[in-house]
């Protein structure tokens, strides 16, 4: 995992790559230069809509359907989830939190803070992704801080697209293209499917944790960066293993991963209220819960 960052290590390191700068910068546009003409149109990425939690990355997240009265969404990994990491086989849903989140602006300045009521949704299995809602509208952002939501796509990522990885708690950006997708990826106790593989470009670290990936095509959300192979090793905690449909396992060292998230506006109703019989929505039911 692109583990969360604890403690005062946490905040001796992050004050440190602020001393130093490490405010990624976003793919422009290509230029247009006579005879060569741009080949892709590419959106400009930036901070805008993205937070820093303590640990880790996230943003506020809207589906296609959300309107500006609904209670606003702020989407992380599971693995960030303030009281530990869910379990195999455990879904957390609708489960008090307090937690509070540093919204940024579009060059990454810090405009506030906004706070959750609840754990809408959270789990490590086929996924890993923690959704909370917050007590503040979309609405209300936007009136208070000038900051529209993301929206997620609704459609599978695809192969060669251009992505940029923004990571709110390090105010940087990675930019890359989705290199291809894995059927199963295993770490330690954990298992997900149709996982997103980045290009070598992408070489995200510690904290960078629940960072939205957007398709610079469209500007909108297509993953959530949540892993990386850190030293070889094969299917070990921060050592992703890769298994195809024949069950052949490989090791790629050095290569991170995102899980896609185009499957999750299927599983919100009206009002942002999470819907788990909802049809299309594949997301995990509770077997287990938190108390």
């Amino acid at each position: 995992m692109n583990r969360p960052l604890v403690g005062t290590l946490a905040t001796a390191v992050l004050g440190a790559a602020a001393l130093v700068g490490t405010v990624g910068t976003a793919q422009a546009a290509p230029q247009q230069t006579a005879g060569h003409p741009a080949r892709q149109q590419v959106k400009a990425v930036d901070f805008a809509g993205t937070v820093a939690l303590s640990n880790c990355s996230g943003s506020v997240v809207r589906m296609p359907t959300s309107q500006p009265n609904d209670p606003a969404l702020v989407m992380s990994n599971g693995h960030c989830l303030e009281s530990g990491m869910p379990g195999p086989g455990e879904v957390i849903v609708n489960q008090p939190s307090s937690r509070s989140f540093t919204l940024l602006n579009k060059t990454a300045g810090r405009l506030g803070t906004i706070r959750a009521t609840k754990v809408a949704y959270a789990t490590m299995t086929d996924t890993d992704v923690t959704l909370y809602q917050t007590g503040s509208t979309y609405a209300q952002i936007e009136q208070k801080y000038g900051i529209k939501a993301l929206e997620l796509a609704t459609t599978h990522p695809v192969k060669g697209a251009g992505i940029s990885v923004v990571s709110g708690y390090w105010k940087k950006i990675y930019t890359c293209k989705v290199d291809g997708f894995v059927p199963t990826l295993k770490e330690g106790d954990w298992t997900w499917k149709d996982s997103l593989r980045y290009t070598p470009e992408c070489q995200t670290i510690g904290g960078t944790s629940g960072s939205p990936v957007i398709d610079t095509a469209t500007g909108k959300v297509t993953a959530i960066n949540n892993t990386g192979n850190e030293d070889g090793e094969r299917c070990t905690v921060n050592n992703p293993c890769e298994v195809d449909e024949n069950g052949n396992v490989t090791v790629h060292q050095g290569t991170n991963y995102a899980e896609e998230t185009y499957g999750i506006p299927k599983c919100f109703g009206a009002g942002n209220k999470l819907d788990l019989n909802a049809a299309g929505c594949t997301l995990p039911k509770p077997a287990a819960t938190r108390n």
